[in-house]
């Protein structure tokens, strides 16, 4: 796989619910990361003492995080609305030339900054709150 531009992987939030996603707007960096516990089935009878792990088990969780500027009154709102409602929409993620996840995730941090010379900024963070899905590129 080549080299992929940044600015391509997208943060989409459903904006009515009814599959209506919409770029969240004005992001400059952002990052999924995927998770799996392990289960730690390792007794006295694991071979040559190494620890065995149970395959399947254990809980996967994925999470998003993205900083950027205010750049569209919509998304911003809808991005705002969240957390204080605590709703979980379905979100996408669109990972250049691999695909795209998507599923029902939480605001779980909703941070803004700015200083006198600058521009305001924002930084957001999701949990994933269910199953996901992937459909590659």
């Amino acid at each position: 796989m080549a080299a992929q531009n940044g600015k391509d992987l997208l943060v989409k939030v459903d904006m009515t619910g009814d599959g209506s996603f919409e770029t969240l707007a004005g992001l400059r960096a952002t990052r999924i990361s995927f998770n799996a516990e392990s289960v730690d089935i390792t007794s006295l009878e694991s071979q040559g003492g190494w620890r065995e792990l149970l395959a399947g088990a254990g809980v996967r969780s994925a999470s998003i995080s993205g900083s950027g500027v205010f750049r569209d009154a919509n998304t911003d709102a809808r991005a705002r609305q969240l957390f204080f409602d605590g709703e979980v929409p379905v979100f996408q993620v669109v990972i250049p030339d691999f695909g795209t996840v998507e599923g029902l995730f939480q605001v779980t941090a909703l941070e803004y900054a700015g200083s006198h010379n600058g521009e305001a900024t924002y930084e957001l963070s999701l949990a994933s709150a269910g199953a996901l899905t992937f459909v590659a590129a």
